[in-house]
């Protein structure tokens, strides 16, 4: 094996230092000025520069140069179909002998007055893919040799790790930021989830949100327009992340707006004499609600967007539930056993600014169980990609009439955890159980929770 030579030592040495300033505690800019510098002292030539691959532009922007003037790192677009700049990206380590007199230099006048004659461009490539060039020039006619285009490609090389750490620690900052981002969007949403249930006499209600990601679409709200009277909300806006949960806040922030200045007329001019939450006052008014929330959600919704809601008021002195389902997963009443489905209403809101929507009032007796919930609750899935499906969730509320709304809720939960085990879900889950004049909260030794 041959012996190196002095020369070749030095050079070894030279691109040995060259790969320090990359692991050094520098900015991006800093590396690239560095190596910049570091080329042209080791070559031995007038000047580097690196410029980079603008994606969006296809030109190549400059960002570092050593030796050179203002006046020529600012002389011109240097595009990504120049001759030069395709041959390099081929993977061609690319000599101008002579850029004065050269047909592949665009600017050769900048060249002239800058004292520039022959040029060395070498790609820097991340993956195989070039993300831009490297460019030395000297002041002389010059053959650049397998030694200066050894060390071109080296620096190139180096300069495309520092480009790729820097950008991959940006991400990495930005995606700490984003996360840190969400979870305190996260908890300020939920901060607008009712921390419990309201106390009405005659009712007992109990209600669970989880969220599948930080932030999500679902939402349910308890609005108590009087001693006896309470509204119901519970929607879902079709959509994940942060534009589903700025919706959500939209959307319930309309709703809360209309209930209460229901709840203000009450109180200041008081209930209309007779008026009962199932006569046509009442009616008028969800149906009016409704109306408006589905103009507002054709406004702000963009395509693909919508909105499921079921609204309802309760009242527990009439005991008398009068509601509209817009699109949403029904309501049921859990009678003796039987299941009767709340489905009356209409199209999701958001897609027709025109569309018609039902209002239906519904008697309730005392043991009666209503159930509340959105798609997320039914729509859990196992390992084996099973559905536990509305069935199996009334399945489970059915054994559990004789106990507390808590209970219930608590043990529909239950049994839904024990169906999926850990497979992962991609929709959030609401529910709120309702019962009608609960008086002894009978415990089942053998439910979900023991």
């Amino acid at each position: 094996m041959a012996k190196k030579t002095k020369k070749q030592i030095e050079r070894d040495e030279q691109i040995y230092q060259l790969t320090t300033l990359v692991a050094g505690d520098f900015s991006l800019q800093e590396v690239l000025d560095k190596l910049a510098e570091a080329a042209v002292k080791i070559v031995g030539v007038k000047a580097c520069s690196i410029r980079l691959l603008d994606a969006q532009t296809n030109d190549l922007k400059m960002r570092s140069t050593y030796g050179l003037s203002e006046e020529y790192r600012s002389k011109g677009v240097v595009s990504k179909n120049d001759t030069v700049i395709k041959a390099a990206f081929a993977g061609e380590a690319v000599i101008l002998d002579d850029m004065r007199v050269d047909d592949r230099v665009k600017y050769k006048q900048a060249t002239i007055r800058e004292g520039l004659v022959s040029q060395l461009t070498v790609a820097m490539q991340f993956r195989n893919k070039p993300i831009g060039v490297l460019r030395l020039y000297s002041p002389k006619p010059k053959q650049f040799d397998e030694d200066d285009i050894n060390l071109a490609r080296a620096v190139a090389s180096q300069c495309a790790t520092a480009i790729t750490n820097a950008k991959l620690y940006a991400e990495a900052i930005e995606g700490a930021r984003m996360a840190e981002q969400m979870r305190l969007a996260g908890l300020i949403q939920r901060r607008m989830i009712p921390e419990k249930a309201p106390r009405i006499q005659g009712l007992d209600i109990a209600a669970t949100y989880i969220p599948c990601f930080e932030v999500g679409g679902d939402f349910y709200d308890f609005m108590q327009i009087s001693d006896t009277r309470l509204a119901i909300t519970i929607a879902d806006v079709i959509g994940k992340g942060m534009p589903a949960a700025l919706m959500m806040s939209w959307f319930r922030g309309a709703i809360r707006a209309y209930t209460d200045g229901f709840r203000q007329v009450l109180e200041t001019v008081g209930t209309v004499e007779g008026e009962r939450n199932s006569d046509v006052r009442t009616v008028a008014r969800i149906k009016d609600a409704i109306h408006q929330f589905n103009r507002m959600a054709y406004n702000e919704c963009r395509d693909g967007e919508f909105v499921t809601l079921f609204y309802a008021t309760i009242d527990s002195k009439e005991k008398t539930i009068t509601y509209c389902n817009c699109g949403h997963e029904p309501a049921v009443l859990i009678r003796d056993g039987n299941i009767t489905a709340l489905q009356t209403g209409g199209l999701v809101l958001g897609v027709d600014p025109e569309a018609e929507y039902k209002i239906e009032t519904v008697s309730l007796k005392e043991n009666d169980c209503l159930l509340f919930y959105t798609d997320g609750l039914i729509d859990t899935v196992n390992f084996d990609g099973e559905l536990w499906g509305r069935e199996s969730m009334l399945n489970i509320a059915r054994k559990f009439t004789a106990n507390s709304a808590d209970h219930m809720v608590r043990n529909i939960l239950g049994y839904r955890r024990r169906f999926a085990g850990l497979a992962s879900q991609i929709d959030d889950t609401s529910l709120i159980a309702l019962k009608v004049d609960k008086i002894n909260h009978i415990t089942d030794l053998h439910d979900a929770d023991s």
